[in-house]
Parts: structure tokens; C-alpha cells; sequence
């Protein structure tokens, strides 16, 4: 897996509009006419812009939980890694992402993709957590391949 980071560019604010009344995602509810509020995302994704990055996810082996290649990571340096977090890796000189195992004073890599095997940490690796993934921001159109052309 490769990632390309990004630094994020927080000079300039993002506002877009914002239906803080929520989106229903069961029964429809009636729509807004007026959205008066908005929200700068720059701000609402970053807490600590001298520690985060962008990533863009290549690879499979985090499918299982909807992360997909092309997906961009929002990685912030400057938390502490928890058990269950997900992170971006470096281990042994490659970058990785996966979720983090910690039991027992053994860390394991876990991927939510069943075709890939979880990764056991040992003394013989050059291991770093390099950031824990804070968002993911992912591409929710189909490719213009599977888009049908007739409603």
C-alpha cells in the first residue's frame, strides 16, 4: 500500500452551506428551502493542523469498512494510537493502514479486508505509528463507466 500525504492548506476558510437540521438517511423528511448556516470544514476535520495530513488510500486491505483506493485520509500526527484506532503505519519502511490491536504488550495490524492477513509486530521490526486516520473522506459517485444513461 502507498500514501500519498498532503499537507492541509488552512489559510483560507471553506465555508459551505450547511442544513444543520440533519439529513435523514430513513423515512424522508420534509426539505429545507433556506439553508442560512454554514460550516467551514477546514476547521470542523482538522483539530491540529501543525500535526495533520492528508493521505490518499491505494490498496484493498481496508474494504471491509468502506475504505476504498482514492479515498483521502485525514491523519493527525499528534494523537496517542489506542487500541482499535485506525492509523497509518510504517513498518519496516512501508507505509500501511490498518486498524491497531494492542493486547497484552503485543500490537497487531488488523485489515477489515478477509483476503489479507492480520500482521503481528515483533521486536525484529522497525515499527512507528505514524498518525491516527481522524476522517475519511471518500468519493461516493459511481465511476462514469457504471453510471446509467436512462432513469
Amino acid at each position: 500500500m502507498t500514501i500519498d500525504l498532503f499537507l492541509p492548506d488552512l489559510a483560507t476558510s471553506l465555508d459551505l452551506p450547511y442544513a444543520d437540521g440533519g439529513i435523514q438517511a430513513g423515512f424522508p423528511s420534509p426539505a429545507q428551502d433556506l439553508i442560512t448556516e454554514s460550516i467551514d470544514l477546514n476547521r470542523e476535520i482538522v483539530k491540529h493542523p501543525a500535526a495533520t495530513f492528508y493521505g490518499r488510500v491505494s490498496g484493498e486491505s481496508m474494504s471491509g469498512e468502506g475504505i476504498d483506493p482514492g479515498d483521502i485520509l485525514v491523519i493527525d500526527r499528534s494523537l496517542e494510537p489506542a487500541n482499535g484506532d485506525l492509523a497509518v503505519c510504517c513498518l519496516d519502511g512501508e507505509f500501511t493502514l490498518k486498524r491497531i490491536s494492542l493486547a497484552d504488550g503485543v500490537v497487531w495490524l488488523i485489515p477489515s479486508n478477509e483476503s489479507f492477513d492480520p500482521i503481528l509486530v515483533t521486536p525484529e521490526c522497525r515499527f512507528e505509528v505514524w498518525g491516527v486516520v481522524t476522517h475519511t473522506i471518500k468519493n461516493n459517485r459511481r465511476p462514469p463507466r457504471q453510471r446509467r444513461k436512462n432513469f
